[in-house]
Parts: C-alpha cells; structure tokens; sequence
C-alpha cells in the first residue's frame, strides 16, 4: 500500500512541472551557468568579503570562458539605536544592500538588475573590542546571507533564459 502511495505521489509531482533547481549536478543547466558568469571586483571590506561569498557559491574553479559579468554594488550602513540616558548606544543595526546586475559580456544586454539586502542587530558593551568584532562578524555574516540571496536570483535567471 505505501509503495502504490510513493509511486502514485512521484507521478503525480512530475505532472505538476517542478523540477530541482541543481538539477543535472555539476554538469547541469544551471552549475554550468553560475559558473560561466565573472564576478566584477567591489571596492572594500564589504565588496571583498562579498565577492568571496558569490565565488564560492558560483563555482568558479576550473570555469570556462565567462559569458556573463556580475556588478555588484554595495551599501553598508551601521546606525545606533537604543540611546541610553547619559547618551551611549546600547545597540546597533548593520544594514548590507546591495544592487546586481548581470551582463551578458557578448551583447552588452543586462539579463538581471535587481537589489538584496540583510541586516543585523548588535548589542553594544562595555568592552569596545567585543563591540567592534561583534560589528565584523556581522558584516561577514551579512555577505554570507546576501550573497545568497543574489546566487538564488541568478540561477533562476539563467535557468529561466536556458
């Protein structure tokens, strides 16, 4: 009874046109697509630690020839909140955004223009070291959360356009 169940649900998905994103692996539609895209240098802390992410999620390693470039550009913002009575900030909010393009490099043709974007709150302590690497570890953890974001929309793009 359960195996008819199985089978009579695997038909039925099928039917309903969902297919895995990664499908294929390393050789389908979309892994040969992210790793055909070049991702532009961006300036800063921020951008490097940005373009790292998008590297290691696009799989560059051994890419062939580039078809498409990533511009990213960043905006990384840090404001106090919580104004206490003699005037510290108790906590703080690090906002990442940041606006994508994707090129197609032989045509010129923006195949993507869109904006992702992550924040975080930080308590501020008393020691101004654990509030400054609780700032860095935010900004890392942001990139990590934003790169994501920006591979998701990517590989819907190109497997839209495959």
């Amino acid at each position: 009874m359960r195996s008819l169940i199985a089978l009579f649900a695997v038909v039925m998905l099928s039917a309903c046109g969902l297919q895995p994103m990664y499908a294929g692996g390393s050789n389908g539609v979309v892994a040969r697509g992210l790793s055909s895209v070049d991702i532009a240098p961006i300036p800063g802390q921020a951008g490097w630690l940005m373009r790292n992410a998008l590297r290691d999620r696009m799989g560059v390693a051994g890419k062939a020839e580039p078809q498409y470039r990533l511009d990213v550009r960043l905006d990384d913002q840090l404001e106090g909140l919580a104004v206490l009575g003699d005037d510290t900030i108790a906590r703080e909010r690090r906002t990442l955004r940041a606006r994508y393009q994707l090129v197609d490099i032989a045509t010129g043709t923006i195949v993507l223009d869109a904006t992702a974007g992550s924040d975080a709150g930080i308590d501020v302590v008393s020691s101004e070291y654990a509030t400054i690497a609780a700032e860095q570890t935010a900004l890392e953890n942001l990139s990590q959360q934003v790169a994501d974001r920006i591979v998701a929309q990517v590989a819907l793009t190109l497997r839209e356009g495959a």
